[in-house]
């Protein structure tokens, strides 16, 4: 699902918190009906040419905290931000010790790229990139894997923070969750 920004701000110039509430209030309005499992649900930045922090955190950092709050099978990412959009977002995420994934997209909704911007603590880090290095996996599996002091409910916290914050989705079997990757070419962030 792709949810193109331009359109619902009726502009490509997007700045002040109170014209960021409004996206917020569209996009959320635009989210279509829950899916049965996991999807990303772009947030397409084509043809935006500038976009501040302060409208980013009242629109798109709101968002995602709106969506991933309802433990949506949607995972918000932003798509096709240019760099001068993307290093508004750095500097948003980096102040909040926040992270967002960023991707590429084609019409489609393909991924081409992805990574996440910001940055993960040490042990989110690991767990992020064991996930994308294993496909699917476990809270139980990460602890054999990486065969240490660590128990599998540390491990769990690790995947449902991940999972919160959108750059890994959360499906639950039973007692079992399982965690996937969900945007290809996820990688380290800046």
């Amino acid at each position: 699902m792709i949810l193109e920004v331009a359109k619902l701000a009726g502009t490509t110039i997007l700045s002040g918190a109170p014209s960021g509430r409004r996206l917020y209030a569209r996009l959320v309005e635009a989210i279509p009906a829950e899916p049965e499992g996991p999807e990303p649900l772009f947030v397409n930045f084509v043809g935006i040419e500038v976009a501040t922090a302060s409208y980013l955190r009242e629109s798109i950092l709101a968002f995602r905290t709106f969506v991933r709050g309802r433990k949506s099978n949607f995972y918000p990412a932003i798509a096709n931000a240019n760099s001068d959009v993307l290093d508004e977002f750095v500097e948003l995420v980096h102040l909040r010790g926040d992270v967002l994934m960023a991707c590429v997209v084609d019409e489609g909704g393909t991924v081409l790229r992805c990574r996440h911007i910001g940055k993960l603590d040490p042990m989110q880090q690991l767990t992020f990139d064991l996930v994308n290095r294993e496909g699917e996996t476990t809270a139980s599996k990460l602890m054999e894997i990486e065969d240490g002091p660590v128990k599998a409910t540390a491990w769990n916290n690790r995947l449902a923070s991940l999972s919160n914050l959108g750059l890994i989705c959360e499906q639950s079997h039973g007692r079992t969750k399982n965690y996937k990757a969900l945007f290809a070419g996820g990688r380290n962030g800046r």
